[in-house]
């Protein structure tokens, strides 16, 4: 899927540039579909991958045309409000899936996902084109490489080896991504739990530190690095490099993302422990990034936004 998110990146801000904003949501959304569709049918993995690099293809291009739509049709006084319960949309929709994928098939689950995109075909009818088609990139590699395609892809796997019940850990973290803050400290209690498995000391307590640990972190991830950065993006950048810098944006992302969702079981046998305190090492350069170089988006005007980020780079 990040390959296919990759594909998806490249394309997606010259696509977006070249035949607008509402024509791209339309091809996105058959992507999505297509690949769900692919996933229901599949007799063997081959149609599983390809089903996978679809969905892929389509969230690549979603990161980047999804925000700038939104940045440039809402005012100014609600955008962030309304963009922020957009971007929350993901979490909710990770959520769900976790809750449902513990009482059904993964056939009945694609089922249901490919619902949503359905909806998306008929609502993409009555949504007017962008007025606006008539450096992100820190942000990206701290959001995508501070571990959650490690959590993600590997959720079962971490539950399991911290001897938690894989059902019940998916179910907690559906509820708590409602709220949490701390992906640093997520990352740390996770990997305070294999370091004290390592040394053979305390036990008992060590798969709680685990689930506590992953809790936290995706709860903070979903109110936070989830969607915060794509809304940046969309914002900090002047019409003219709009596309080109938002496809850099999230091609960096897409490929932190393939980075560590393909290096997660190497680290993690090399060391449990040390990968997460990896993760958490990230994490925290992100707050310093965040602190020294993010400006205030809040209640300007795109065009104010972009006038005081060129001070702060002078």
């Amino acid at each position: 899927m990040t390959a296919g998110a990759m594909i998806g990146a490249v394309i997606s801000g010259r696509m977006t540039d070249f035949i607008g904003r509402r024509l791209t949501l339309w091809i996105l959304d058959i992507f999505y579909i297509v690949g769900w569709l692919a996933i229901i049918f599949a007799e063997g993995a081959w149609l599983l991958d390809l089903g996978r690099l679809s969905l892929g293809i389509g969230f690549g291009l979603t990161c980047y045309v999804g925000p700038a739509y939104l940045a440039e049709i809402i005012p100014k006084d609600i955008r962030g409000l309304l963009m922020s319960i957009s971007q929350s949309m993901t979490g909710y929709g990770a959520s769900l899936t976790f809750v449902i994928g513990s009482f059904v098939t993964w056939r009945s689950l694609a089922i249901i996902g490919c619902i949503p995109s359905l909806l998306l075909l008929l609502a993409l009818f009555f949504i007017p084109e962008s007025p606006r088609w008539l450096v992100g990139v820190g942000l990206m590699v701290v959001q995508a490489s501070g571990g959650l395609y490690g959590f993600m892809f590997y959720m079962s796997e971490i539950f399991d080896s911290a001897g938690i019940s894989s059902t019940l850990g998916f179910i907690l973290v559906a509820v708590l991504q409602a709220s949490a803050t701390g992906q640093c400290l997520g990352c740390l209690l996770t990997g305070l739990s294999y370091f004290l498995q390592e040394l053979d000391w305390w036990k008992e307590a060590s798969p709680i530190l685990a689930l506590i640990g992953v809790l936290v972190y995706m709860g903070s991830y979903a109110f936070g690095m989830g969607g915060i950065p794509w809304i940046v993006v969309s914002e900090i950048f002047p019409i003219n490099v709009k596309g080109s810098a938002g496809t850099l944006c999230n091609l960096v992302s897409s490929f932190c993302s393939w980075v560590v969702s393909y290096t997660f079981n190497y680290s993690f046998s090399w060391s449990p422990a040390g990968t997460f305190f990896i993760y958490a090492g990230i994490c925290g350069f992100g707050v310093v990034f965040i602190a020294k170089l993010v400006p205030e988006t809040k209640g300007r005007t795109l065009e104010e936004i972009h006038a005081s980020l060129t001070r702060i780079m002078q």
